[in-house]
């Protein structure tokens, strides 16, 4: 396996730092919303009803888990994209399929369709897993285009 050289490295295209620079705050979003959910924040919880909260707060550890990786993911994952790291492949999609686990959780083996289940939250999380799409497949195409490296 040869090493890549500096001379092999291809100029970073402008559009990666957009996708890069967007898909930060997309996930920083999404990292706030786990921190104020897991640290029960007053302020924050509040727009939610009480069936909404025990919900929320009944996650078992492992969705919780999952949760983390999912989240956490996406944030290192447009961190590695922006320093132009190959692993921005791997940590993508192993936060896409932490997202798919804890949905599954939350939608087919509890009560969330019922508790949270309104069009605009399945839309939002159907959102939500297009963007992790593409940002997986976006890193992968930087990466066999030698961009990230």
């Amino acid at each position: 396996m040869s090493e890549i050289r500096e001379t092999d490295v291809v100029p970073t295209p402008k559009h990666l730092w957009v996708i890069g620079v967007i898909a930060l705050l997309w996930n920083a979003m999404g990292a706030l919303d786990y921190v104020m959910t897991q640290t029960r924040n007053e302020a924050y919880m509040s727009a939610f009803t009480p069936e909404q909260l025990s919900f929320f707060y009944g996650f078992p550890a492992w969705a919780v888990a999952t949760w983390a990786i999912a989240v956490w993911g996406g944030v290192l994952g447009a961190f590695l994209l922006l320093f132009r790291r190959r692993y921005a492949v791997w940590v993508f999609l192993t936060s896409l399929i932490a997202m798919a686990i804890t949905a599954f959780q939350n939608y087919a083996l509890s009560n969330g369709m019922e508790v949270i289940g309104d069009a605009f939250t399945l839309g939002f999380t159907a959102a939500i897993f297009l963007i992790a799409l593409a940002l997986f497949l976006y890193a992968r195409a930087m990466h066999k285009r030698k961009i990230l490296v």
